[in-house]
């Protein structure tokens, strides 16, 4: 398998501006996250598909801005299970994914806090939407498996489309998978702090993250042997 690292062009960037960058980037894909949510619901009339509609948009397209614009300074991971699965594959320092992991939740944390305050909401919240039961569950850990598939078959065979691939299977994501596809513990965390449309009960949580690491753990596994090997001439 070609080494899709993301490890050595970085090393350009100081670890302190490359989490400055994770930071950021979090911060304003929560942004967009709850404040679409929140715009969709106000917008939509009592219609959950609708919103649910303008939630998704607004999501897959701006997760295809924030990977292009801060992929070449942080690898744009905006998520614990993409740090945790490029350390375990050996492509990111450990100390380095644990820093990364702190600064997606305070990021994450803060776009929520970003979006309460564009739209008038109180800023400290905390959700009263259940997201219960074992379907749950599966819907998360096949969204994670599938992202985490989705970024390491674009790394191998379409490096420059990352941006788009992961902004599309999100965005389909969303539709095909009965927990709305959060495939993201620092998200996860921060939409328990939003009792907006996009939210998330805080005791729904743990089932959410566990099923994400889950996911990911599989993912990680098949994927790098389904990819290993020479590509055809």
């Amino acid at each position: 398998m070609t080494d899709p690292s993301l490890e050595p062009p970085l090393q350009q960037f100081s670890l302190s501006r490359r989490l400055a960058a994770e930071a950021l980037g979090t911060a304003l894909l929560l942004a967009i996250v709850i404040g679409s949510g929140i715009m969709g619901d106000r917008l939509a009339g009592g219609n959950v598909a609708i919103a649910l509609l303008g939630n998704t948009m607004a999501t897959g397209a701006g997760l295809v801005v924030l990977i292009t614009i801060f992929g070449p300074l942080s690898g744009a991971h905006f998520n614990p299970v993409v740090s945790l699965m490029f350390a375990a594959l050996g492509e990111l320092k450990w100390s380095h994914a644990a820093a990364y992991i702190v600064v997606q939740i305070a990021g994450a944390v803060l776009g929520v806090w970003l979006a309460h305050a564009m739209f008038g909401e109180p800023v400290l919240q905390i959700s009263t939407r259940l997201r219960a039961g074992w379907p749950q569950g599966l819907s998360e850990a096949v969204a994670t498996f599938g992202l985490i598939g989705t970024i390491l078959g674009s790394l191998r065979f379409r490096p420059a489309a990352t941006p788009m691939m992961v902004g599309l299977y999100i965005t389909s994501a969303y539709w095909f998978t009965a927990s709305t596809s959060f495939a993201n513990p620092a998200v996860t965390i921060a939409r328990s702090l939003s009792d907006t449309f996009a939210g998330i009960a805080p005791s729904s949580a743990p089932l959410f993250i566990a099923a994400q690491l889950a996911g990911m753990m599989v993912a990680a596994v098949l994927f790098r042997w389904l990819l290993k090997g020479k590509l055809a001439s």
